[in-house]
């Protein structure tokens, strides 16, 4: 099921990446270093950025290093840690969704409700980074493709023109597995475009519904404890 879920992890990255970036101004909500890029452009053109983007790392890492902590003492009370935080993070995208619903859409994007609902997207995709970071460890980034678009392409290189001692088996396979996710990822990406334009703020409900599916892809055992 390992990687089922890590399709559906890059799939709702891509997705909520690309409908918070067109609902709430420019906001990254996954790729959160965007917004250190987006707020430095702001500054270059001597405007102010928006109150969302200077806030969105320092929430970030406040729910990364929370999630830890939370992850740790579950664990010392012999609890699926995994499996609770991935039902918290479908919990924050379901509220994310109806935020939107409900208020957008957003105009100004320092408006209250925007906020919350970026914020709310933020924290979801820190969560998501924690867990990824510490329970999935042998898989590569769900939010962050450019190390994954890289591998593919020197594997598509390799397998061009192998090495006479490369082990073609093993670079088919991760070349097949990477290539999985990737496009997830663009697919995400792809259908938040399409649903945005046909439904507007309605399409914040499909990522919690692929949360659900994620939390349900983790069947009876969830990835192992980390360790530490």
């Amino acid at each position: 099921m390992k990687g089922l879920l890590g399709i559906l992890l890059c799939f709702n990255a891509g997705f909520v990446d690309t409908a918070g970036f067109v609902a709430l101004g420019g906001l990254f909500a996954a790729h959160v270093t965007g917004n250190i890029v987006t707020f430095a452009a702001s500054l270059a053109h001597g405007q102010m950025p928006a109150l969302a983007k200077i806030i969105a790392m320092p929430v970030f890492a406040l729910v990364v290093i929370a999630a830890r902590q939370l992850s740790r003492a579950m664990i010392a009370r012999g609890m699926d840690d995994f499996r609770v935080l991935m039902a918290v993070k479908l919990v924050l995208l379901a509220h994310a969704a109806l935020v939107a619903i409900q208020s957008g859409p957003f105009p100004n994007p320092d408006a209250p409700s925007a906020i919350m609902m970026g914020m709310t997207l933020v924290a979801a995709m820190a969560l998501q980074n924690a867990l990824h970071r510490t329970h999935l460890t042998d898989t590569p980034p769900s939010t962050m493709m450019t190390g994954t678009f890289t591998q593919v392409l020197v594997d598509m290189s390799n397998l061009w023109r192998p090495a006479a001692d490369a082990n073609v088996a093993a670079i088919r396979a991760r070349l097949a597995r990477l290539s999985a996710n990737l496009g997830a990822f663009f697919a995400g990406c792809t259908a938040a475009a399409l649903l945005y334009f046909a439904v507007g703020m309605w399409c914040l409900l499909l990522p919690a519904f692929v949360a659900l599916a994620e939390v349900l892809a983790l069947g009876p055992d969830a990835p192992a404890k980390p360790a530490g």
